[in-house]
């Protein structure tokens, strides 16, 4: 069978008209041409020896070189034959070396190749990322719900805007030594357990904020709000192995994009409902009367989904949706070692410089969403409601991007140079809001913050998509985990240095120390290389496929040439798309 893109043509058992292959006595197995495998056969008709040419590869067509090299189908068909042949002549016995040893048929007794193991999509796959998004949503929505009204939390707690920051901050220090044995469950149980146990620790941290409605009962709004930082740590690996698990190879970066939508959407709705929900007033038993309708809500929407997720969440589809999660899946599991994966991927230098850059890009954007509230209201006195919907207007823009670009990535996986772009994009949209915040218009300040998320949040799912091209065939969630930790490290650093900055110097100096970091990331991603090892391995398999098809027509005895011809163009035609797709540096 065909290697790397060859078609191989190997003996087979009904090449033959009611007989099986027998060697003729004294002949000798050994190599044509190139390194072609041969071996004599009697048919009726005359001698002719199979060949399996293996040395085909890299000439011809670039999916099918066998066909394009005259050679290997020269001499005719004798009647009743089905196979291609070669003719015994002196001059294609002139270069046939003898080799030791005897080759093994690709399958016992010589015969074609099994099927491939079935690809097909599965309705669910939509249930089970619309699910996900949605209780990603119900905890990105806790994250941001203090930040996103800090100086009436402030109020009410009675506590410095530093402790409410670390409500937001919390979730990315809970992430940093939580990862890797949630991605070591996600490698060894699977998604199903996963899903569960995120879901069900972001409805108990919900019901657990319930009972702080007290000024003096801060650190159990604390608690509630560690445990879903836990929770948090099940959901953020999850979009890109979703969507390799679950969806197509051309559905993949939209699949991820979609997943991701739910995170940003929550980070959205928590930047614009507090404000609404919980105005600010200085009567304490009415503060507390409208936080307690916040928190009910949340936790209500919490269970809900928790009860989905045990009735709609499965493991895997029963069939593999794309060739390389076929591939995947085929590998033995006492092949993996978890760490050995980890290495393997510290090792890899291209996601090395990827954890960096993706880690300055998601640490701005958590800084800036964890300290907005504060920026708009330096500037803005009395305007938390317009400081949510600023909030607002990034994540929604940003969600725009990000399906853009998936649905852009599926069509030419150009991950670099759209990753590039976006980076530079982010950098040029943070310099124009940091120089608009304090004109005194809040429209300009809605128009740059537009600008700002569109290309700042539109990368989060473009890291994800471009890490797990890098590192297949390595876990997604491994992958997406140390990406995570990244950001997480990032954010804390620079939420902290930030707000320290804005203490002391004002808004703009905050934003421009962001953007320098910015600018050292867009100079990084400069030096990763494009080395897109998913969408290869997509294309070798369809390549085989292929191989394996246009053997099974060539042996068909009932078709004709011209018939065999036009089945054989289908095929190559099938195969087109995932060659297109695939950067010549990458073939």
């Amino acid at each position: 069978m065909c290697s790397g893109g060859g078609i191989g043509i190997p003996a087979a058992t009904d090449s033959f008209t009611g007989a099986r292959e027998r060697e003729q006595p004294g002949a000798t197995r050994g190599t044509g041409v190139g390194g072609s495998e041969w071996k004599p056969a009697t048919y009726k008709g005359g001698d002719r020896h199979v060949m399996r040419d293996s040395a085909a590869q890299g000439m011809g067509s670039p999916c099918c070189p066998a066909l394009s090299r005259q050679a290997v189908v020269g001499g005719g068909l004798a009647p009743g034959d089905k196979g291609l042949v070669y003719q015994e002549t002196p001059e294609s016995l002139q270069a046939v070396k003898p080799v030791s040893g005897e080759a093994e048929d690709e399958t016992p007794n010589g015969s074609a190749p099994g099927p491939p193991p079935e690809v097909r999509l599965s309705l669910r796959r939509w249930a089970v990322v619309l699910l996900f998004s949605s209780y990603s949503l119900c905890n990105a929505f806790q994250w941001i719900q203090y930040g996103s009204i800090n100086n009436i939390f402030v109020h009410f707690y009675g506590v410095s805007t530093f402790a409410i920051d670390w409500l937001s901050m919390c979730y990315m220090l809970t992430y940093i030594p939580l990862l890797f044995p949630v991605a070591w469950l996600l490698d060894k149980k699977g998604l199903r357990l996963i899903a569960l146990a995120g879901s069900a620790l972001n409805c108990l941290g919900a019901w657990v904020k319930l009972g702080s409605l007290k000024p003096h009962l801060f650190p159990v709004t604390v608690l509630g709000q560690v445990i879903c930082s836990v929770a948090q740590v099940f959901i953020l690996g999850m979009p890109s192995r979703i969507a390799s698990v679950w969806f197509g190879s051309h559905e993949v970066s939209t699949a991820c994009s979609i997943a991701v939508f739910g995170n940003q959407l929550g980070i959205a709705v928590g930047f614009v409902v507090p404000p609404v929900l919980v105005p600010n007033l200085e009567d304490q038993e009415q503060l507390a009367y409208h936080i307690r309708i916040m928190f009910f809500i949340i936790a209500a929407i919490a269970t809900v989904l928790f009860i989905l997720v045990i009735i709609v969440f499965r493991e895997k589809p029963p069939f593999p949706p794309s060739r390389a999660q076929a591939l995947s899946q085929s590998k033995p599991l006492e092949e993996y070692s978890y760490v050995q994966s980890i290495l393997s991927l510290l090792r890899n230098t291209n996601f090395v410089l990827l954890i960096v850059t993706y880690g300055l890009n998601t640490g701005c954007f958590y800084a800036l969403s964890t300290l907005l509230n504060r920026m708009v209201i330096q500037h803005y006195p009395g305007e938390e409601v317009n400081a949510g919907r600023i909030g607002l207007t990034i994540i929604v823009s940003g969600m725009a991007g990000a399906l853009l670009s998936g649905i852009w990535l599926d069509k030419t996986k150009t991950y670099k140079q759209t990753t590039l772009v976006v980076y530079i994009m982010s950098l040029v949209g943070l310099v124009a809001f940091t120089f608009t915040l304090n004109l005194g218009h809040l429209w300009v300040v809605f128009v740059t913050a537009g600008v700002l998320g569109f290309s700042m949040t539109g990368y989060l799912p473009l890291g994800f998509e471009f890490a797990a091209e890098l590192t297949y065939p390595e876990s997604e969630g491994t992958s997406s985990g140390l990406l995570n930790v990244s950001a997480q490290v990032f954010g804390i650093i620079f939420t902290i240095s930030q707000g320290k900055i804005i203490d002391h110097f004002g808004t703009q100096a905050g934003n421009l120390f962001l953007c320098s970091f910015l600018l050292l990331g867009t100079f990084i991603t400069v030096f990763i290389k494009a080395d897109l090892r998913r969408q290869q391995a997509n294309l070798d398999s369809e390549q085989t496929d292929a191989s394996r098809d246009i053997h099974r027509v060539l042996l068909k005895q009932s078709v004709s040439k011209t018939g065999k011809m036009h089945k054989i163009s289908s095929l190559l035609a099938r195969i087109l798309p995932f060659w297109k797709t695939v950067p010549p540096s990458t073939r």
